[in-house]
Protein backbone atom coordinates (compact mmCIF):
# COMPACT_ATOMS: atom_id res chain seq x y z
CA UNK A 1 0.00 0.00 0.00
CA UNK A 2 0.83 3.59 -0.49
CA UNK A 3 0.27 6.92 -0.22
CA UNK A 4 -0.54 9.14 -3.57
CA UNK A 5 -0.92 12.35 -4.20
CA UNK A 6 -2.76 13.35 -7.10
CA UNK A 7 -2.65 16.95 -8.08
CA UNK A 8 -5.71 18.14 -10.71
CA UNK A 9 -9.03 16.19 -10.94
CA UNK A 10 -9.57 16.28 -14.17
CA UNK A 11 -10.71 13.62 -16.06
CA UNK A 12 -7.37 11.46 -16.08
CA UNK A 13 -6.16 12.16 -12.41
CA UNK A 14 -9.73 11.40 -11.41
CA UNK A 15 -9.36 7.82 -13.91
CA UNK A 16 -6.06 6.90 -11.87
CA UNK A 17 -7.67 7.89 -8.46
CA UNK A 18 -10.09 5.09 -9.22
CA UNK A 19 -7.08 2.57 -9.71
CA UNK A 20 -4.87 3.54 -6.90
CA UNK A 21 -7.96 3.53 -4.51
CA UNK A 22 -9.62 0.08 -5.98
CA UNK A 23 -6.15 -1.19 -5.35
CA UNK A 24 -6.23 -0.49 -1.51
CA UNK A 25 -3.62 3.02 -1.35
CA UNK A 26 -4.65 5.80 0.41
CA UNK A 27 -5.31 8.39 -2.04
CA UNK A 28 -5.36 12.09 -1.69
CA UNK A 29 -6.89 14.55 -4.52
CA UNK A 30 -5.95 17.96 -4.80
CA UNK A 31 -8.04 20.52 -7.20
CA UNK A 32 -6.11 23.01 -9.53
CA UNK A 33 -7.53 25.98 -9.11
CA UNK A 34 -10.09 25.61 -11.76
CA UNK A 35 -11.36 22.12 -9.72
CA UNK A 36 -12.59 24.27 -6.60
CA UNK A 37 -16.36 23.27 -7.66
CA UNK A 38 -15.42 19.88 -7.94
CA UNK A 39 -13.70 19.35 -4.79
CA UNK A 40 -16.85 20.45 -3.13
CA UNK A 41 -19.27 18.04 -4.69
CA UNK A 42 -16.58 15.25 -4.11
CA UNK A 43 -15.91 16.50 -0.33
CA UNK A 44 -19.69 16.01 -0.29
CA UNK A 45 -20.43 11.98 -1.41
CA UNK A 46 -21.00 13.28 -4.99
CA UNK A 47 -20.38 11.49 -7.81
CA UNK A 48 -18.11 12.28 -10.44
CA UNK A 49 -19.84 13.92 -12.91
CA UNK A 50 -18.51 12.38 -16.09
CA UNK A 51 -17.68 9.01 -15.32
CA UNK A 52 -21.27 8.56 -12.82
CA UNK A 53 -18.77 6.81 -9.99
CA UNK A 54 -17.97 7.55 -6.68
CA UNK A 55 -15.39 7.81 -5.51
CA UNK A 56 -13.63 4.95 -2.50
CA UNK A 57 -13.56 5.67 1.30
CA UNK A 58 -9.61 5.48 1.37
CA UNK A 59 -10.00 9.12 -0.95
CA UNK A 60 -9.63 12.38 0.68
CA UNK A 61 -9.89 16.15 -1.27
CA UNK A 62 -7.96 19.04 -0.61
CA UNK A 63 -7.83 22.31 -2.44
CA UNK A 64 -5.22 23.68 -4.10
CA UNK A 65 -4.08 25.32 -1.20
CA UNK A 66 -3.79 23.11 0.70
CA UNK A 67 -1.36 21.14 -1.75
CA UNK A 68 1.49 21.06 0.70
CA UNK A 69 -1.23 19.23 3.79
CA UNK A 70 -1.80 16.71 1.00
CA UNK A 71 1.54 15.58 0.38
CA UNK A 72 3.05 15.33 3.77
CA UNK A 73 4.08 11.65 4.26
CA UNK A 74 2.88 10.79 0.45
CA UNK A 75 5.58 8.07 -0.93
CA UNK A 76 5.40 10.24 -4.57
CA UNK A 77 2.59 12.32 -6.28
CA UNK A 78 0.88 12.26 -9.88
CA UNK A 79 0.82 15.55 -12.13
CA UNK A 80 -2.80 15.05 -13.40
CA UNK A 81 -2.82 18.02 -15.00
CA UNK A 82 -3.59 18.76 -19.31
CA UNK A 83 -0.80 19.85 -20.86
CA UNK A 84 -1.76 23.68 -20.51
CA UNK A 85 -0.90 23.24 -16.76
CA UNK A 86 2.36 22.41 -17.24
CA UNK A 87 3.94 25.99 -16.38
CA UNK A 88 1.50 26.42 -13.33
CA UNK A 89 2.50 22.52 -12.06
CA UNK A 90 6.11 23.60 -12.28
CA UNK A 91 5.51 27.29 -10.50
CA UNK A 92 3.38 26.48 -7.98
CA UNK A 93 4.37 22.93 -7.16
CA UNK A 94 7.77 21.93 -8.34
CA UNK A 95 9.70 24.87 -7.15
CA UNK A 96 8.27 24.54 -3.91
CA UNK A 97 7.99 20.37 -3.57
CA UNK A 98 10.54 18.30 -1.34
CA UNK A 99 13.08 17.13 -3.66
CA UNK A 100 12.79 13.79 -1.14
CA UNK A 101 9.23 12.93 -3.32
CA UNK A 102 8.74 11.20 -6.19
CA UNK A 103 6.74 12.77 -9.07
CA UNK A 104 4.71 10.95 -11.94
CA UNK A 105 3.07 12.67 -14.87
CA UNK A 106 0.06 12.01 -16.60
CA UNK A 107 0.76 15.01 -19.16
CA UNK A 108 1.64 13.64 -22.60
CA UNK A 109 3.24 16.47 -24.53
CA UNK A 110 6.09 17.82 -26.13
CA UNK A 111 7.62 21.31 -25.95
CA UNK A 112 10.40 22.75 -28.43
CA UNK A 113 13.34 24.17 -27.41
CA UNK A 114 15.34 27.38 -29.61
CA UNK A 115 17.15 24.60 -31.25
CA UNK A 116 14.25 22.91 -32.69
CA UNK A 117 14.84 19.65 -30.16
CA UNK A 118 11.43 18.37 -29.14
CA UNK A 119 11.39 17.59 -25.06
CA UNK A 120 9.39 15.86 -22.82
CA UNK A 121 6.77 17.82 -19.77
CA UNK A 122 8.88 15.65 -17.58
CA UNK A 123 12.36 16.46 -18.71
CA UNK A 124 10.89 20.44 -19.23
CA UNK A 125 10.38 20.52 -15.66
CA UNK A 126 13.73 19.19 -14.73
CA UNK A 127 15.64 21.21 -17.01
CA UNK A 128 13.72 24.08 -15.72
CA UNK A 129 14.19 23.30 -11.92
CA UNK A 130 18.20 22.46 -12.57
CA UNK A 131 18.10 26.11 -13.16
CA UNK A 132 17.35 26.80 -9.99
CA UNK A 133 19.60 24.58 -8.47
CA UNK A 134 17.00 21.67 -7.91
CA UNK A 135 17.97 18.36 -8.99
CA UNK A 136 15.16 16.20 -9.41
CA UNK A 137 14.02 12.84 -12.07
CA UNK A 138 10.43 12.97 -12.92
CA UNK A 139 8.96 9.51 -14.04
CA UNK A 140 6.12 9.52 -16.57
CA UNK A 141 2.79 7.19 -17.63
CA UNK A 142 2.71 6.65 -21.04
CA UNK A 143 0.16 4.86 -23.11
CA UNK A 144 -3.20 4.20 -24.42
CA UNK A 145 -5.29 5.17 -21.89
CA UNK A 146 -8.46 7.32 -22.19
CA UNK A 147 -10.00 8.39 -18.99
CA UNK A 148 -13.75 6.82 -19.17
CA UNK A 149 -12.88 3.54 -19.85
CA UNK A 150 -10.55 3.34 -17.03
CA UNK A 151 -12.75 4.06 -14.90
CA UNK A 152 -14.99 1.52 -16.19
CA UNK A 153 -12.48 -0.93 -15.99
CA UNK A 154 -11.62 -1.57 -19.80
CA UNK A 155 -8.03 -3.40 -20.02
CA UNK A 156 -4.57 -1.46 -21.25
CA UNK A 157 -1.38 -1.40 -21.35
CA UNK A 158 0.58 0.99 -20.03
CA UNK A 159 4.10 2.16 -18.97
CA UNK A 160 5.95 3.72 -16.36
CA UNK A 161 9.33 5.35 -17.50
CA UNK A 162 11.78 6.86 -15.30
CA UNK A 163 15.77 6.19 -13.83
CA UNK A 164 15.60 4.46 -10.66
CA UNK A 165 14.56 1.03 -11.36
CA UNK A 166 13.11 1.16 -7.58
CA UNK A 167 10.58 4.02 -7.88
CA UNK A 168 9.14 2.84 -11.04
CA UNK A 169 8.22 -0.43 -9.81
CA UNK A 170 6.96 1.13 -6.74
CA UNK A 171 4.67 3.33 -8.81
CA UNK A 172 3.76 0.17 -11.23
CA UNK A 173 2.86 -1.65 -8.49
CA UNK A 174 0.35 1.12 -6.91
CA UNK A 175 -1.46 1.26 -10.22
CA UNK A 176 -1.17 -2.47 -12.01
CA UNK A 177 -4.12 -4.43 -11.24
CA UNK A 178 -6.83 -6.98 -12.88
CA UNK A 179 -7.40 -4.55 -15.66
CA UNK A 180 -4.80 -1.56 -15.75
CA UNK A 181 -1.55 -3.69 -16.61
CA UNK A 182 1.41 -1.31 -16.36
CA UNK A 183 5.07 -2.16 -17.37
CA UNK A 184 8.60 -0.06 -16.83
CA UNK A 185 11.20 0.93 -18.93
CA UNK A 186 14.21 3.24 -18.40
CA UNK A 187 13.60 4.87 -21.98
CA UNK A 188 11.59 8.05 -20.85
CA UNK A 189 12.12 10.20 -23.64
CA UNK A 190 11.57 7.30 -26.31
CA UNK A 191 7.79 6.51 -24.32
CA UNK A 192 6.91 9.97 -23.62
CA UNK A 193 7.74 11.64 -27.69
CA UNK A 194 5.86 8.22 -28.61
CA UNK A 195 2.66 8.81 -27.01
CA UNK A 196 2.53 12.50 -27.79
CA UNK A 197 3.45 12.78 -31.43
CA UNK A 198 0.79 10.40 -31.71
CA UNK A 199 -1.95 13.18 -31.35
CA UNK A 200 0.33 14.72 -34.86
CA UNK A 201 -0.52 11.21 -36.92
CA UNK A 202 -4.13 10.58 -35.39
CA UNK A 203 -5.64 13.80 -36.99
CA UNK A 204 -4.14 12.23 -40.55
CA UNK A 205 -6.22 9.72 -40.20
CA UNK A 206 -9.43 11.65 -39.29
CA UNK A 207 -8.53 13.75 -42.34
CA UNK A 208 -8.91 10.14 -44.31
CA UNK A 209 -12.78 9.64 -43.02
CA UNK A 210 -13.83 12.88 -43.55
CA UNK A 211 -12.59 13.14 -46.92
CA UNK A 212 -14.03 9.67 -47.63
CA UNK A 213 -17.25 10.66 -46.00
CA UNK A 214 -17.96 13.36 -48.85
CA UNK A 215 -16.91 11.58 -51.60
CA UNK A 216 -19.45 8.33 -51.08
CA UNK A 217 -22.97 8.60 -51.28
CA UNK A 218 -23.58 5.48 -48.78
CA UNK A 219 -22.70 7.03 -45.28
CA UNK A 220 -23.34 4.06 -43.99
CA UNK A 221 -19.49 2.59 -44.64
CA UNK A 222 -16.94 2.96 -42.32
CA UNK A 223 -14.00 3.19 -44.65
CA UNK A 224 -11.82 0.63 -43.10
CA UNK A 225 -9.63 0.33 -45.60
CA UNK A 226 -8.60 4.17 -45.89
CA UNK A 227 -8.26 4.48 -42.29
CA UNK A 228 -5.80 1.62 -42.11
CA UNK A 229 -3.60 2.75 -44.83
CA UNK A 230 -3.28 6.40 -43.39
CA UNK A 231 -3.11 4.86 -40.39
CA UNK A 232 -0.15 2.21 -41.86
CA UNK A 233 1.62 5.71 -42.91
CA UNK A 234 1.57 7.28 -39.26
CA UNK A 235 2.84 4.10 -37.74
CA UNK A 236 5.55 4.87 -40.71
CA UNK A 237 6.36 8.55 -39.92
CA UNK A 238 6.30 7.60 -35.86
CA UNK A 239 8.52 4.81 -36.38
CA UNK A 240 11.00 6.99 -38.01
CA UNK A 241 10.88 9.29 -35.75
CA UNK A 242 11.35 7.32 -33.20
CA UNK A 243 14.33 5.83 -34.64
CA UNK A 244 16.04 9.40 -35.08
CA UNK A 245 16.20 9.90 -31.42
CA UNK A 246 17.25 6.08 -30.48
CA UNK A 247 13.82 5.18 -29.18
CA UNK A 248 13.39 1.25 -28.16
CA UNK A 249 10.87 -0.89 -29.96
CA UNK A 250 8.63 -0.71 -27.00
CA UNK A 251 8.13 2.26 -26.91
CA UNK A 252 7.07 2.78 -30.54
CA UNK A 253 5.04 0.05 -30.00
CA UNK A 254 2.68 1.27 -27.07
CA UNK A 255 2.71 4.49 -29.00
CA UNK A 256 0.93 3.04 -31.66
CA UNK A 257 -1.52 1.29 -29.15
CA UNK A 258 -2.04 5.26 -28.27
CA UNK A 259 -2.97 6.12 -31.66
CA UNK A 260 -5.10 3.99 -32.19
CA UNK A 261 -7.41 4.65 -29.08
CA UNK A 262 -6.96 8.29 -30.49
CA UNK A 263 -7.84 7.95 -34.02
CA UNK A 264 -10.82 5.92 -31.95
CA UNK A 265 -12.92 8.96 -30.16
CA UNK A 266 -11.59 11.89 -28.96
CA UNK A 267 -10.97 15.12 -30.10
CA UNK A 268 -8.32 14.72 -32.65
CA UNK A 269 -10.57 12.60 -34.50
CA UNK A 270 -13.55 15.25 -35.12
CA UNK A 271 -11.13 18.04 -36.06
CA UNK A 272 -9.58 15.62 -38.60
CA UNK A 273 -12.71 14.52 -39.96
CA UNK A 274 -13.89 18.25 -40.32
CA UNK A 275 -11.06 18.79 -42.32
CA UNK A 276 -11.25 16.01 -44.39
CA UNK A 277 -14.61 17.27 -45.57
CA UNK A 278 -12.99 20.18 -46.65
CA UNK A 279 -13.11 23.19 -43.64
CA UNK A 280 -11.08 25.21 -43.20
CA UNK A 281 -9.20 24.83 -39.49
CA UNK A 282 -10.62 27.99 -38.56
CA UNK A 283 -14.07 26.72 -39.17
CA UNK A 284 -13.25 23.80 -37.87
CA UNK A 285 -12.34 24.99 -34.64
CA UNK A 286 -15.29 27.23 -34.60
CA UNK A 287 -17.47 24.23 -35.09
CA UNK A 288 -15.85 22.61 -32.04
CA UNK A 289 -16.43 25.50 -29.75
CA UNK A 290 -13.26 27.23 -29.82
CA UNK A 291 -11.22 24.93 -28.42
CA UNK A 292 -7.71 24.76 -28.24
CA UNK A 293 -6.72 21.15 -29.19
CA UNK A 294 -3.42 19.61 -28.26
CA UNK A 295 -3.02 17.14 -31.61
CA UNK A 296 -2.60 20.65 -33.90
CA UNK A 297 -0.34 22.14 -30.70
CA UNK A 298 1.88 18.92 -31.23
CA UNK A 299 1.97 18.91 -35.68
CA UNK A 300 3.41 22.48 -35.11
CA UNK A 301 5.78 21.97 -32.80
CA UNK A 302 7.34 18.93 -34.49
CA UNK A 303 6.85 20.30 -38.05
CA UNK A 304 9.24 22.99 -36.92
CA UNK A 305 11.44 20.62 -35.04
CA UNK A 306 12.06 19.04 -38.22
CA UNK A 307 12.36 21.88 -40.36
CA UNK A 308 15.23 22.97 -38.03
CA UNK A 309 16.45 19.32 -38.08
CA UNK A 310 16.91 19.13 -41.78
CA UNK A 311 18.60 22.29 -42.03
CA UNK A 312 21.47 20.75 -39.94
CA UNK A 313 21.10 17.65 -41.83
CA UNK A 314 19.48 15.23 -39.37
CA UNK A 315 16.37 14.49 -41.11
CA UNK A 316 14.74 14.88 -44.61
CA UNK A 317 10.90 16.50 -44.35
CA UNK A 318 10.55 14.38 -47.69
CA UNK A 319 10.35 11.01 -45.03
CA UNK A 320 7.60 12.37 -43.71
CA UNK A 321 4.70 13.39 -46.26
CA UNK A 322 1.61 12.80 -43.62
CA UNK A 323 2.93 15.16 -41.20
CA UNK A 324 3.51 18.07 -43.96
CA UNK A 325 0.53 17.62 -45.48
CA UNK A 326 -1.62 18.35 -42.31
CA UNK A 327 0.62 21.17 -41.80
CA UNK A 328 -0.05 22.34 -45.26
CA UNK A 329 -4.43 21.82 -44.58
CA UNK A 330 -4.05 23.52 -41.04
CA UNK A 331 -2.14 26.78 -43.20
CA UNK A 332 -5.03 27.05 -45.12
CA UNK A 333 -3.81 25.46 -48.56
CA UNK A 334 -6.48 24.28 -51.01
CA UNK A 335 -8.06 20.85 -49.83
CA UNK A 336 -7.19 17.98 -51.59
CA UNK A 337 -7.00 14.33 -51.23
CA UNK A 338 -4.00 12.95 -49.86
CA UNK A 339 -0.38 12.32 -51.38
CA UNK A 340 -0.93 8.27 -51.52
CA UNK A 341 1.73 8.33 -54.04
CA UNK A 342 4.01 9.21 -51.32
CA UNK A 343 2.74 6.47 -48.82
CA UNK A 344 4.07 3.90 -50.97
CA UNK A 345 7.05 1.46 -50.28
CA UNK A 346 9.37 -0.33 -52.47
CA UNK A 347 10.00 -4.51 -51.37
CA UNK A 348 13.82 -5.31 -51.82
Amino acid sequence: MAIITIIGAGQMGSALAFVAGENGNIVRMVGTPHDKTLIDGFREGAEHPVFGRHFQENTEFYYTEQWQDAVKGSDFIVAGVSSYGIDWFLDEILMKLDAGIPVLSAAKGLTETEDGELISYPVYWERELLKKGIKRDIYALGGPGTADEIAHHDHTMVAVCGTDPAIREKISNSFNNSYFHVSTTSDVMGLEYSVAIKNAFALGVGIAIGYMSVKDEDKSRAHFNTQAAVFYQAAKEMSKLLESIGAEYNSLLIGLGDLYVTVSGARTRKIGILLGEGKTFEEAQEILGGITLESVVVVRRLYSSLKKREARGEVKLSDYPLLVYIVELLDGHKYQDLPWDKFKFDVR
